[in-house]
């Protein structure tokens, strides 16, 4: 059974799909503490607040032919990167093709305003990644307005489902006429694959609106300024997660609940009888015992069915797995207790990547094995267990060595980054919790304390620069707090706490 939970707390928007009880994607974005300047509240954050999808008016500040890039101004701490290939729609060369694709500064100029698309958030040092050719996604289909002609999601197959759906969507440009993006161009989704015609034509018309209103605020704006943002959280969720098979749609926020019915209304009227409140007892995402598996994934160890496990450890140039049988073996032998082992990692490798956010090179060292159909069965469950996410990828043989590599597409920063940074005191060898996730832990904590006792004050101990974050961001905390039933709070600095370390409790 498919639930999607949806946790929309009080610093935090969190969103968990459970397969059969079992945690396989996380998301999450925060709501308070976003200190980011120009766009700080309208999507441009950070520390979780992804901006990809986000469309800005910008203005071209270097453009370097050796690197035949672009950097662009779109009102970021950093400016963003715009490759050649993904500014070549700008490029008025009719009839080019791979071979003979325009030059960086045949595209842009410095000065330029330009329309761009962030598509993958800044990490680290670098600024955000840039394109000029924009994508406004809806529930069915994507419009690309700059690219005429259908184009279908890769998870569509066999080939006679490809071959209807191409055709359904050259009918919907058709019929749709007027009342579409002239000239423009629809990747169909995989929803799509259940659509009905007039369903796809609704869901281009609502595209060909948020692109209207794209064209009407670019003439209007000055850059830098952001003309499109996507949907907020749970709306995002209903769109892109919610299949015919997702069972529930569990919210905890009474706000949260009407935003999502609404969306389900204009959107995808047959999903609204699936959306459930979730009004205790207790936390939602306590009920189905996730937030300990949530913070471990901050955690290199992670455990396996047989009583082996993986080590999952990140460098700046990759991250390395590592597959251990621990104290299991299979009576019938080595290459038997091998493959088991590699098979259970091989499973869970993929559901962790997607979970921890995992992106570019990862490299797995499993154990040997000698016979080479098990190898590919090892590989084989790699791929599928992979294969379940969004984001592209691509897996290599095993060596010689029993060493895979894999590559995955890096969209934003993993997980152990946003919550966790290097440790000073011991030399950045290892890593500490950042004060900004202990802060939302705490306030996580204080809602279950108001939950668990309505009406009564609640008090916070907490270390020094943990209570410094919250009142920092006190009128953001206490507000949000307040929606959340928790009307009541004071914060405490004790220097007997680390920082991880923190006390929660009610007054009266």
């Amino acid at each position: 059974m498919k639930e999607v939970l949806i946790n929309a707390g009080a610093a935090e928007t969190r969103v968990a799909l459970v397969e059969d009880g079992k945690l396989e994607e996380l998301f999450f974005e925060r709501v308070i503490g976003l200190d980011d300047g120009l766009f700080r509240r309208r999507g441009a954050g950070r520390q979780g607040h992804s901006i990809v999808g986000n469309i800005m008016l910008g203005r071209v500040k270097r453009v370097l032919p050796a690197m035949q890039a672009a950097f662009v101004d779109v009102g970021l701490a950093r400016a963003g990167f715009l490759g050649a290939r993904e500014a070549r729609c700008l490029a008025d060369l009719p009839g080019f093709d791979e071979a003979h694709a325009p030059r960086i500064g045949q595209c842009v100029r410095e000065g330029d305003e330009i329309l761009v698309q962030v598509i993958k958030d800044p990490m680290g040092e670098k600024g955000a990644r840039l394109s000029a050719n924009v994508t406004i996604p809806g529930r069915l289909a994507v419009l690309v307005p700059n690219t005429p002609g259908i184009a279908l999601s890769r998870r569509i197959e066999p080939d006679e489902a490809r071959a209807r759906m191409l055709a359904l969507g050259e009918t919907v440009i058709r019929e749709g006429g007027a009342r579409l993006v002239p000239g423009a161009g629809y990747i169909l989704r995989t929803a799509a694959i259940e659509a009905s015609l007039s369903d796809l034509i609704d869901d281009a018309e609502r595209l060909a609106e948020a692109w209207r209103q794209v064209l009407v605020g670019r003439k209007n704006a000055e850059p830098p300024a952001l003309l499109y943002q996507d949907l907020d959280p749970v709306e995002r969720t209903l769109r892109d997660l919610v299949r015919a098979d997702t069972a529930r749609i569990v919210i905890d926020d009474a706000a949260a609940i009407e935003a999502a019915r609404a969306y389900c209304r204009r959107a995808m009227p047959d999903a609204e009888s699936r959306i459930e409140f979730f009004n205790g007892p207790g936390a939602l995402f306590d009920q189905y015992d996730l937030e300990d598996e949530i913070h471990g994934l901050v955690q290199p160890r992670v455990a396996l069915p047989s009583g082996g496990w993986i080590t999952i450890e990140a460098t700046e140039a990759l991250t390395a797995i590592d597959v251990n049988s621990g104290s299991f073996t299979e009576a019938s032998g080595l290459e038997e207790t091998s493959l088991r082992i590699n098979s259970e990692a091989a499973e869970e490798i993929g559901r962790q990547v997607r979970l921890r956010g995992i992106g570019g090179l990862i490299v797995v060292d499993f154990i040997h094995l000698a016979e080479p159909t098990n190898v590919e069965t090892v590989l084989e469950r790699l791929r599928k267990s992979l294969s379940r996410d969004h984001t592209p990828f691509e897996v290599a043989p095993m060596s010689s060595l029993g060493l895979v590599e894999i590559t995955r597409k890096r969209v934003r920063d993993p997980l152990f980054k946003l919550m966790s940074e290097g440790c000073h005191s011991c030399a950045s060898s290892g890593r500490k919790i950042t004060r900004d996730s202990v802060a939302l832990s705490v306030i996580r904590q204080v809602e279950r304390a108001a939950l668990g006792a309505p009406g009564k004050a609640v008090k916070v101990r907490a270390a020094p620069d943990v209570v410094d974050w919250l009142e920092a961001h006190g009128d953001e905390v206490r507000g949000a707090l307040a929606r959340r039933g928790a009307g009541r709070v004071s914060f405490e600095a004790n220097d007997a706490y680390a920082r991880e370390g923190f006390d929660v409790g009610t007054l009266g």
